[in-house]
């Protein structure tokens, strides 16, 4: 069975290249430029969420990343925060996520990380 992955970006083409990358690589991928994703996240029941954290919307995606790890229903779904930030490796830690992926990324760390993660 694929693994699902909820992948969340602020950048249109950057969602499209990832989501591409990570279907050739055999994964179940729900791309968005928005969080809407995350208010099914029962339904889709991923095994990672990948999200940015400079997300348009009413939250960043590290605040995201901090209430799915606060809720027990959802505490256990690996969730990787991408970002251009300089402090990503603080922010990661900081809103517990399971790592991180600083951009613009290199394609092979990038699945390399996604793969250990989900």
């Amino acid at each position: 069975m694929k693994k699902k992955i909820v992948l969340i970006q602020d950048n249109e083409d950057i969602l499209n290249i990832m989501d591409e990358l990570l279907q050739e690589e055999d994964f179940d991928v729900t791309a968005s430029l928005t969080t809407e994703p995350i208010k099914n996240i029962d339904e889709i029941d991923p095994d990672l969420v990948i999200i940015d954290d400079h997300i348009k919307g009413e939250k960043k995606g590290s605040e995201v990343i901090e209430e799915l790890k606060s809720d027990p229903g959802s505490e256990d779904v690996s969730a990787v925060l991408t970002s251009t930030s300089h402090d990503l490796p603080k922010r990661a830690k900081e809103c517990k996520a399971n790592d991180y992926i600083k951009k613009p990324f290199d394609i092979d760390h990038m699945i390399e990380v996604v793969k250990k993660n989900s």
